[in-house]
């Protein structure tokens, strides 16, 4: 396989303790549908690329999360503006930790999900 700086990351796992509720809340912090795909060794939940030709961008699994947020930081995307992402972050059982953050392509604010996992939300300037 030939690879671009694209490849670095294949996909990212993140585990939760209950598989049901992170799909919820991640459902209704980013917009995105997840459901449970009991096909492999262990059931998971993915977050699929729009155009699905590239695979997985993010899979939630059973697991046992860092503690208190201490393991990598994964970044997502989602609907709507920054703002109202931090609102429905707190609303479904997270943990807002961070003000809005500018960088040169956009902003971004960090938070925790209700097992603790640290994440980040990503809003680039053609968001």
């Amino acid at each position: 396989m030939t690879y671009s700086p694209k490849d670095f990351l294949v996909w990212g796992e993140l585990p939760v303790t209950d598989l049901a509720k992170a799909c919820e809340f991640y459902g209704t912090v980013t917009g995105a549908h997840l459901s449970i795909d009991d096909s492999g060794p262990n059931p998971i939940a993915m977050f699929k690329p729009a155009d699905q030709k590239t695979g997985v961008a993010l899979h939630l699994y059973p697991g046992k999360p860092a503690i208190d947020g201490s393991g990598p930081t994964l970044h997502l995307a989602a609907q709507g503006t920054l703002e109202e992402v931090m609102v429905r972050v707190t609303k479904a059982g997270g943990e807002v930790t961070s003000d809005a953050i500018e960088i040169p392509p956009g902003k971004f604010f960090y938070a925790k999900d209700p097992d603790g996992n640290s994440i980040g939300f990503f809003f680039g300037h053609d968001h």
